[in-house]
């Protein structure tokens, strides 16, 4: 698998690649998001993570870096599937297939507290909305 240069958008002021939480276009119509490895078991609790599945915590304005990748502005308007939970602290809890392909892996920066999941293109662009409304954050 290939990610879309230049390797990713970063989450943060510096704006470099390889910052973390990162939201990657893959060339497999899906996207890769890289961030933090959930231990929280009051999280884990809530969540069916079948074999091959991890979780990840990201901000949720991650998402906002979709333009970079062609999408039109928008926010998230829904948090389902792949989007499982929102937490207190306004960050998501991300859940998909484990990211184990060796060259997507080699092109990353990730630390050991990170880890990343892949999700289709698709799920993501159902949660997003065209205007400015208000968020919609299901508690966690």
């Amino acid at each position: 698998m290939s990610l879309s240069p230049p390797c990713g958008w970063g989450w943060g002021s510096r704006g470099a690649s390889g910052d973390s939480p990162t939201l990657y276009a893959s060339d497999r119509d899906s996207y890769v998001v890289q961030g933090w490895r959930v231990y929280a078991q009051d999280l884990l609790a809530q969540l069916d993570v079948p074999d091959g599945h991890s979780v990840v915590e990201a901000p949720t304005e991650l998402f906002e870096h979709l333009v970079k990748d062609g999408v039109p502005g928008g926010r998230i308007k829904s948090f389902t599937d792949p989007i499982m939970l929102v937490t207190e602290q306004g960050t998501c809890i991300v859940q998909g297939p484990q990211m184990c392909d060796a060259e997507a892996l080699s092109q990353m920066r990730m630390p050991d507290y990170e880890t990343c999941v892949e999700v289709p293109k698709s799920s993501i662009m159902a949660l997003l909305e065209e205007n400015s409304g208000s968020d919609h954050q299901r508690p966690a």
